[in-house]
């Protein structure tokens, strides 16, 4: 009899044990599918999943007066450029100076809104060690052009002037789809070809505003004066403050293509 007893409580207590090893088996196979805890009430997650694209945006609406700033709070997220695109030599050509300078940029997709775009855009964010704030979308001539001034003319004014380096260009406008204001003519910004400086901050920590100075700052003056007469040197086109209203608080420099060679420094 007491065999009897023995015999059934040995087969009760396997069936238990089975029942627990059943169990575990079963959260076990929940845990692999599921990235939630099975001892709370936290949902799973799909970690594979994406959350929707960023959507891109669009240059500046046209006919827009020519206000650095205003590009600035519209900014264009540019694709980069594919891989099977192939370029002209001249485009490449192009893109070995920019290696020369330490130039640091990014090769974007072909840009068409209407009658602005460019072809072969990049967008450069350094120049050696200077950086470009914020990242500058340009034709790679303009790119170049660009660097080479602020290599061989900026820098020096700077290390003459303040016996410091550059360390930040802040620039308020590159690519942006828009008119001259106040003209039909489109914008050399809706093609790439220009840039608008509004100011330059130094190693040192000072940052020098394009804007006009005040009457006794002789040193900012001297430098703001030394760095746009230089840049006619580089630039088919020189504009800043006291050539008009617009024009008051930045320097804008481009590369237009004139007849007989005409440069515009003001």
């Amino acid at each position: 009899m007491a065999g009897i007893f023995r015999a059934a409580s040995v087969a009760v207590r396997q069936v238990r044990r089975a029942r627990m090893i059943a169990g575990g088996l079963a959260i076990a196979a929940i845990s692999a599918c599921t990235t939630g805890s099975v001892l709370s009430l936290e949902p799973a997650v799909d970690v594979g999943s994406q959350t929707s694209a960023v959507p891109e945006y669009a240059g500046m609406q046209r006919l827009v007066p020519s206000n650095p700033y205003m590009t600035a709070a519209y900014p264009r997220m540019g694709e980069p450029m594919a891989p099977t695109e192939q370029m002209p030599a001249s485009e490449v050509e192009c893109r070995k100076d920019l290696k020369r300078l330490g130039v640091v940029y990014t090769d974007l997709a072909p840009i068409r809104e209407g009658q602005c775009g460019i072809d072969y855009p990049v967008k450069i964010s350094a120049i050696g060690r200077i950086a470009m704030k914020p990242a500058a979308t340009l034709t790679c001539d303009m790119a170049a052009t660009f660097a080479g001034w602020a290599r061989n003319e900026l820098v020096p004014s700077a290390r003459w002037r303040y016996f410091s380096g550059v360390r930040t260009i802040r620039q308020g406008s590159s690519y942006s789809c828009r008119r001259i204001a106040g003209e039909g003519t489109l914008s050399e910004h809706g093609k790439g070809n220009a840039l608008d400086v509004m100011s330059i901050e130094l190693s040192n920590g000072k940052e020098i505003d394009v804007r006009k100075p005040g009457l006794f700052a002789f040193r900012t003056r001297g430098f703001l004066n030394t760095v746009r007469a230089d840049g006619c040197q580089y630039f088919t086109t020189v504009l800043g403050p006291g050539y008009n209203y617009d024009h008051r608080n930045h320097f804008h420099f481009d590369i237009k293509n004139r007849k007989n060679g005409y440069r515009a420094c003001r």
